[in-house]
């Protein structure tokens, strides 16, 4: 059983900046698939950032160029650095891994909040 604790949600106005941190209670070094999501309000939740095992993070398009996903396997963590945050990045972000498509754990989410 992994356990994982998001931080680094908060509130910001449109083109700041936020870094999420996911820290997982035991390695993530062989998980195959680490990703972040989120879920805005009344929308169905999406895929942000996903890293499979032994090939490249991939990105959402609605962020690519303004997100970046970082692994540190020294501390198990999974950071989310955003930049040039809009409006409509507003939303619930978990981090989640695991299997490919189905992460079997998920954390229990934490609120960004971007002001015009």
């Amino acid at each position: 059983q992994v356990q994982l604790v998001e931080s680094g949600g908060g509130l910001v106005q449109a083109g700041g900046s936020l870094r999420l941190s996911c820290a997982a209670s035991g390695s993530i070094f062989s998980i195959n698939f680490l990703a972040w999501y989120r879920q805005a309000l009344g929308k169905e939740r999406e895929l942000v950032a996903g890293f499979t095992r032994g090939g490249r993070t991939n990105y959402a398009d609605s962020v690519k160029g303004r997100f970046t996903m970082l692994r540190d396997y020294g501390k198990n963590t999974i950071d989310l650095q955003m930049n040039s945050l809009k409006p409509e990045d507003t939303a619930i972000y978990y981090c989640a891994i695991g299997a490919l498509g189905n992460p079997t754990y998920w954390g229990q989410g934490t609120q960004v909040t971007v002001s015009s």
